[in-house]
């Protein structure tokens, strides 16, 4: 079906011009073109799907781009952006040069901040409504904010310094999930809240029926305010959030639009901070998405139909899983640690066989770091199991308290290198510039599944830290090669020119070695399985020993800081080679697209690593 009455809406001025008796009509039309065209490009679904009326609500209380709306991590904008002029556009979604699946300021003036990981919302937002506040800027700030959030301590740093911000409205989706299903006491405290909307319509007749009794009225009024947040508290335990300095309304149905806007404008007027509870539904109106939300919350595409992907082949994520659950079934100290992560990271058959030794933290990486130096501290053995974008998260940790004490935490880190249509927010391209100069960490870079399992087993046989990074996908078919330590040599024994890689490039570093070849060039392929440490007397003996090759260092990972820069000194200094250069991306985020646009937009495809080639050589 073509919508007809999101056609007519062309910003959110539309959206309040609307009879309440259209609000129905236009949430389905948003349903359905959110529908289709994640089913198309990808997306995520289940948690558009639960907004709906939430957004309609916010554009219908509230006047973006004057007030600012600020939606945490962002994947739940769909609904926004298609309120906000971009419905022509919105079949671009998550495609290269297209809209972004997250909030983008660049793309729209509606978009207030750029997001793409959790519990950042609310600190932004009061940043953004104490800015406006020093430059007398008109508006109020809004932050959208899901309880699995909340699992995520940044966000309560950005409550504790909401101070008395009268512009600061902070509205709670709150249904019961992230990604993976909410765990914790705020995910059990948030279940108990049981405040009603008809609470403050009482408490505004309250006071004006005592405020109208002479002399006595504004002692009575403090008296019964005093007596019913007493009572309140005892009943809901709502003060909670009002120890931080706001005034809670909620729960409120998150579906039903009157009762919400009537919520956002009293929450506008009471000149102090706000939070507004509201309960949704995740994966709203389509009955797979809510049957089985977590499954449906970022997804590849499907049929819309029926919900049903393409029968999809092992990934590295599912060899990782399995091969995690098979080490652990022969070692009882090993246990497995996810951010939120459970379903992403396929740690299902891990909780599923060993459910008390499986621990899902929540959105807190910061956490989840710590938690394991204290696990190996008792001589357990953690693995924590993180998408390469959300370990920056927890760079100290990384450093105090797992590699200063050498404690062996293992880290798996899945999504490693350009992760495709997510944009520049989720590439993993950071993790190895971070993770390379500190002291004692051993780093495993798997081309394929085999040595997947086998660097695994060997992080695990560590006395120290040691990471295993992995990119989103599957395997590409390899050729034999010939095994050195933790390396593989493929090609032209002691070649002219040596492609020297790590990872998922070895495929594509083969390939151009072989456009190459069929040039009459002497050329081979290096991959490393171990990028820290690397034994550079191994790697020495498969170059040219009169020191008169060449090498080019092909790297999916940023080029400053990255493993070529590491290797390049040594090598020099040592004369492995003549010339050396290094391939990788460039100081620059990587916008989205599908990994192979990606790679050829950073020249890390075949034909540009061969041109690379040929360019150091002084070829045409």
């Amino acid at each position: 079906m073509t919508s007809t009455l999101l056609n007519t809406i062309a910003s959110p001025i539309d959206v309040k011009r609307l009879p309440s008796s259209q609000l129905p009509t236009l949430c389905s039309e948003l349903r359905e073109v959110i529908l289709t065209t994640v089913a198309q490009n990808g997306g995520h679904l289940s948690s558009n799907l639960g907004v709906v009326e939430l957004t309609v609500a916010l554009h219908r209380a509230f006047d973006s781009p004057t007030d600012h709306i600020l939606f945490d991590v962002g994947h739940q904008c769909y609904a926004h952006k298609l309120l906000t002029g971009r419905q022509q556009l919105f079949h671009t979604l998550r495609q290269y040069g297209g809209l972004s699946g997250f909030p983008k300021p660049g793309e729209s003036a509606h978009d207030a901040f750029h997001a793409g990981h959790s519990s950042t919302a609310i600190s932004a937002g009061v940043g953004i409504a104490v800015g406006n506040c020093l430059l007398q800027r008109p508006g109020y700030t809004v932050v959208v904010v899901g309880d699995g959030a909340l699992t995520g301590g940044l966000a309560y740093e950005g409550l504790n310094n909401a101070a008395e911000n009268g512009r600061l409205i902070v509205v709670l989706n709150d249904n019961d999930n992230s990604i993976s299903r909410n765990v914790g006491s705020v995910a059990r405290y948030l279940s108990k809240t049981t405040s009603k909307p008809i609470y403050f319509k009482i408490k505004d007749a309250t006071r004006k029926a005592v405020q109208g009794v002479p002399l006595l009225g504004k002692p009575a009024y403090r008296l019964v305010s005093r007596t019913k947040r007493l009572a309140k508290d005892a009943m809901t335990n709502s003060n909670f959030f009002e120890n931080f300095g706001f005034s809670y309304f909620g729960p409120i149905d998150g579906h039903d639009i009157k009762t919400m806007t009537d919520v956002f404008v009293r929450a506008r007027s009471i000149g102090r901070p706000a939070l507004v509870h509201v309960k949704t539904q995740k994966g709203r109106g389509v009955d797979y998405a809510e049957r089985n939300p977590c499954r449906y919350h970022g997804v590849s595409t499907f049929d819309a139909l029926t919900g049903k992907n393409a029968v999809k082949s092992d990934t590295f994520s599912d060899v990782f899983g399995r091969e995690l659950t098979r080490l652990a079934a022969a070692d009882g100290r090993i246990v497995a640690i996810t951010a939120a992560m459970q379903e992403g990271l396929a740690l299902d058959g891990f909780e599923a066989a060993f459910p008390t030794r499986f621990f899902d933290v929540g959105i807190a990486e910061q956490h989840a770091v710590t938690f394991a130096a204290g696990l190996a501290s008792t001589g357990l053995r953690p693995c924590f199991a993180v998408y390469a974008s959300f370990l920056q998260r927890a760079y100290d940790q990384l450093v105090h308290d797992v590699a200063l004490p050498g404690l062996p935490v293992v880290f798996g880190i899945d999504r490693a290198g350009l992760v495709g249509e997510d944009g520049d927010t989720h590439q993993g391209l950071f993790d190895l510039s971070l993770l390379n100069h500190i002291p004692g960490m051993a780093i495993y870079t798997p081309a394929d599944y085999a040595q997947l399992r086998q660097a695994l087993g060997e992080a695990f046989a560590q006395q120290g830290p040691a990471a295993v990074r992995y990119p989103r996908g599957t395997e590409s078919a390899l050729p034999p090669g010939r095994a050195g330590d933790h390396m593989r040599h493929y090609g032209d024994g002691a070649a002219a020119l040596t492609l020297l890689t790590y990872g998922r490039m070895t495929a594509n570093c083969i390939e151009a070695m072989e456009l190459l070849r069929r040039e009459g060039r002497s050329a081979a392929v290096l991959s490393l399985q171990r990028v820290r440490p690397v034994d550079l007397e191994a790697l020495a003996a498969w170059l040219p020993r009169d020191g008169s090759g060449s090498v080019l260092f092909v790297e999916e990972g940023l080029e400053n800081g990255g493993v070529g820069q590491q290797l390049l000194l040594p090598m020099l200094r040592r004369g492995l080679c003549k010339a050396i250069d290094i391939l990788a991306v460039e100081d620059r985020f990587v916008p989205q697209g599908r990994v192979d646009q990606l790679m050829t937009l950073c020249g890390l495809d075949a034909q540009g690593i061969a041109d690379r080639a040929r360019r150091m050589e002084g070829a045409p």
